[in-house]
């Protein structure tokens, strides 16, 4: 996978001090501690990341498809922003299962302060993306086999990472009001990843959405 820094320089530094950490693991540890399975022989972490298995090279962090026949956009291929995430998992995260509940962005430690942040930058992109064509999101999120939920005027429920799950919950806009959404995340991903990290969990799964 080819990075281009050329789109936007500020993810070099943060990728770069990422891989430098990445290339100090030692996978059998990170594969104790996450619950990831680590093969041996070919030097290589499997991870899902929005139902779809991935093989994540150390140390260089290069990703491959799990399937060479699988067809189709993945959320991995989608530059520097799933490779941090990636490598900030197996270098800080921890093997773990939601109780069933989901927390607002709100709810998280240190959520209320970059709530606005979050808000334009995901769930208005969400509600505006989807909120006057609900049917195509529905066939974009059945596409990546999400769960179907009862909430809304529209809800599904998709693996993001190994056990860390995600919804997606909209209201279809009217004459009245505009639409609007609501994202949740189980309630073991403060466990692993950092309140701002919530919003490239956000951004990633938009954008594979959109690219599928």
């Amino acid at each position: 996978m080819n990075i281009d820094y050329g789109k936007d320089n500020k993810e070099r530094i943060p990728y770069e001090h990422y891989l430098a950490e990445f290339r100090k693991l030692n996978p059998q540890e990170a594969a104790q501690r996450t619950g990831i399975p680590w093969h041996e022989e070919t030097q290589e972490f499997e991870m899902h990341m929005m139902q779809k298995r991935f093989l994540i090279k150390w140390p260089e962090c290069t990703i491959r498809k799990a399937d060479p026949e699988e067809h189709g956009y993945g959320a991995m291929e989608d530059g520097i922003p799933p490779k941090i995430m990636v490598m900030r998992y197996l270098t800080r995260g921890v093997s773990s299962t939601g109780s069933g509940n989901f927390l607002t962005y709100r709810e998280v430690p240190h959520g209320e302060v970059y709530f606005r942040q979050f808000q334009g930058r995901c769930m208005m992109r969400l509600a505006f993306g989807y909120g006057s064509n609900l049917s195509l999101f529905h066939a974009q999120m059945e596409k990546i086999g999400a769960k179907k939920l009862d909430m809304g005027d529209a809800a599904y429920e998709f693996e993001f990472l190994d056990k860390y799950f995600v919804r997606f919950i909209l209201w279809a806009g009217d004459d009245e009001f505009p639409p609007s959404s609501q994202i949740l995340f189980s309630d073991n991903f403060p466990l692993s990843f950092e309140t701002e990290d919530l919003a490239v969990v956000g951004d990633i799964s938009i954008n594979t959405l959109k690219k599928i």
